[in-house]
């Protein structure tokens, strides 16, 4: 959607792919690049755009502003005037980077623990995402965007750490359940698989559970997550064991870090 926008607002300004690439700072090959959908623009080139456009940044990708009822919109947006800086930034702007495959279907993108501190920084960079590995799942839903992200530690058991989440995108967060397991990316916390409940009516946060008794809930402000990942699947090189349940499983683990503790403490 965004390459049908760029052409319609380009063609709204009566300008030319040179004069809008000279306005943006960017060659006129990507101006093309992005119109034909062969490229996607950068973050700051987006917010670029926007200024440019008067439009939210948002509705680059979720407004299709060539149909008719939405042309009147587009309209109404220009005639309010342009954006200030101040209220650009008062807006919630989430960019979803992703990759295609060669036959125009998504890729799921996985993210190792080796590259979760990277994550942080790289979510929204077309870039980073390009470097991370990528696969295919047949037996997911067709729509909606999906990322793997290999998790760490024993708070969600039965799985254990190494463990491959597949998490479908979660645009609005007002609709989550509470005890959805997601894969919750926050600048705080970093990349954390837990149960989510919603309490952004309540205190604007979500807290966060773990299926692990030993571990406490805790809260998270809703301006310090960056995504949601709602779980849809999982690879686990390593199969539950069987007629343990959940709490026995917790203790188990619970024992075993004692027992390591001690060891430690005797070799000292």
């Amino acid at each position: 959607m965004i390459n049908t926008n760029l052409k319609f607002w380009r063609r709204e300004l009566s300008i030319t792919q040179a004069q809008l690439a000279d306005k943006l700072g960017i060659k006129r090959s990507l101006v093309g690049a992005y119109e034909e959908g062969r490229a996607e623009p950068r973050l700051a080139t987006l917010v670029n755009m926007a200024r440019l456009f008067n439009i939210p940044l948002d509705s680059l990708a979720t407004t299709d502003f060539t149909k008719r009822k939405n042309a009147r919109t587009a309209a109404a947006l220009r005639e309010a005037g342009p954006l200030t800086d101040t209220s650009l930034e008062e807006r919630p702007m989430r960019v979803l980077a992703f990759t295609v495959g060669a036959d125009g279907e998504e890729n799921i993108e996985l993210v190792p623990l080796k590259a979760a501190a990277g994550y942080l920084n790289g979510y929204a960079d077309r870039e980073f995402i390009e470097e991370l590995p990528r696969f295919r799942l047949p037996m997911l839903a067709s729509t909606g965007t999906y990322r793997a992200f290999e998790i760490a530690g024993d708070s969600m058991l039965p799985l254990v750490s190494g463990t491959t989440v597949v998490g479908r995108y979660v645009d609005d967060w007002n609709h989550l359940k509470d005890g959805t397991p997601c894969i919750v990316v926050s600048s705080k916390d970093g990349i954390v698989f837990k149960r989510v409940f919603n309490k952004l009516k309540q205190s604007e946060s979500l807290s966060l559970h773990s299926d692990n008794p030993g571990y406490q809930p805790f809260d998270v402000r809703a301006d310090d997550v960056l995504e949601i990942w709602e779980a849809k699947s999982y690879i686990s090189s390593t199969f539950p064991i069987g007629g343990v349940t959940l709490d026995h499983l917790a203790s188990m683990v619970l024992d075993l870090s004692q027992q390591v503790k001690q060891m430690q403490m005797k070799r000292v």
